[in-house]
């Protein structure tokens, strides 16, 4: 496929067929690729042919590791604020159309589902997990916070799994993905060529997934719910964080990692991590979809952002100096900040 076409949206059979089409950048999106995925969806919704819509990802590496995020703040470190703000309503925008098509939805996820990635993916009607699916919200971990939609997913994930995800941001393999409901099918990677041929040629949808799931196994974060499911339904982050020491000190490898994990994490993304899960439980699609906006409109405005960026991404070095460092030093004003209204600048629902 020739690379220098970003996302190739193509009719084939009764399928309109996106796919993502940066193997090098792990499939990044980017506005262009947003802007023509929106207009292929709009296109074929009116399409009678066109019985049912399918995303995958170019190469083996990757579905879709998110969102450019390197060129997205080099935009706001260069003051084209507008310009990132252009992806990201775009982006948004997208998701909302994805999570509301009235047509079947499926995406076919091999390798990496992150971020943006999830954006494009979660929200459809099939999720079907490859043997190399590997999920992840990461985005405390750099500064940012759990966007396209995570405010309303991840609340709806059992028990206290989401926040768990949310404040973690901890890599999630198929068969915890079946388990959480992130993944609806789970399906030999081998099998997905002649999958996705049924799919091309017509074949309910349902009845064509139902024959090639395959068995994912036992999900690991089961034997660890309980944990989970006590320490991460506390009522603030240091709550949360006293919880899992507690757990630790009696016994609980797992909770003494988790802890030792969410401490080298930005303290403001996970405050912000933390109000977007408890606020994301009651409101609806669009809603959480427009306090994601609100927050993505400020996160330029601090410097924990940037600084993520330039240790994970960048530099590499993996050295964030976060300011403030700690948590009890979190500024809880600063986080309601970003949940403010913006007025005339309100994302637009069409």
């Amino acid at each position: 496929m020739d690379e220098s076409v970003e996302v190739v949206c193509e009719k084939q059979g009764e399928a309109g067929l996106i796919t993502l089409n940066r193997p090098k950048a792990l499939n990044a999106l980017n506005l262009a690729m947003v802007c023509e995925m929106r207009r292929a969806l709009d296109a074929w919704e009116r399409d009678p042919a066109v019985t049912r819509v399918m995303v995958q990802g170019a190469g083996e590496k990757a579905f879709c590791a998110g969102g450019d995020i390197r060129q997205l703040t080099e935009d706001l470190k260069a003051g084209r604020r507008e310009e990132a703000l252009a992806f990201w309503r775009e982006e948004y925008q997208l998701n909302i159309r994805i999570k509301r098509y009235p047509k079947p939805y499926i995406a076919l996820i091999e390798g990496i589902v992150m971020g943006g990635g999830v954006g494009v993916s979660l929200h459809g009607s099939h999720r079907v997990a490859g043997e190399r699916y590997l999920f992840a919200m990461p985005e405390v971990g750099i500064g940012f916070f759990p966007d396209v939609g995570a405010t309303y997913a991840l609340p709806r994930l059992p028990g206290q799994t989401g926040m768990y995800l949310a404040l973690t941001g901890e890599r999630v393999k198929r068969a915890d993905a079946v388990m959480l409901g992130l993944a609806t099918h789970a399906v030999a990677s081998d099998a997905i060529p002649a999958l996705r041929e049924a799919l091309i040629a017509g074949a309910p949808v349902d009845e064509a997934l139902s024959q090639a799931a395959a068995d994912p196994g036992p999900a690991p974060l089961e034997a660890h719910r309980a944990v989970i499911d006590s320490c991460f339904s506390a009522d603030s982050v240091a709550a949360i964080l006293q919880r899992l020491d507690e757990a630790a000190a009696k016994g609980s490898d797992f909770a003494a990692k988790t802890a030792a994990g969410m401490r080298t994490k930005s303290p403001i993304s996970m405050n912000l991590a933390f109000e977007q899960v408890r606020r994301g439980a009651s409101l609806d699609f669009e809603e959480a979809m427009k306090v994601e906006f609100r927050i993505v409109s400020r996160i330029g405005d601090g410097h924990d952002f940037y600084e993520g960026v330039r240790a994970v991404i960048i530099d590499k070095d993996n050295q964030p100096r976060w300011q403030p460092d700690s948590i009890d030093q979190v500024d809880g004003a600063a986080i309601e900040h970003h949940f403010a209204s913006l007025g005339p600048h309100e994302l637009e629902i069409a």
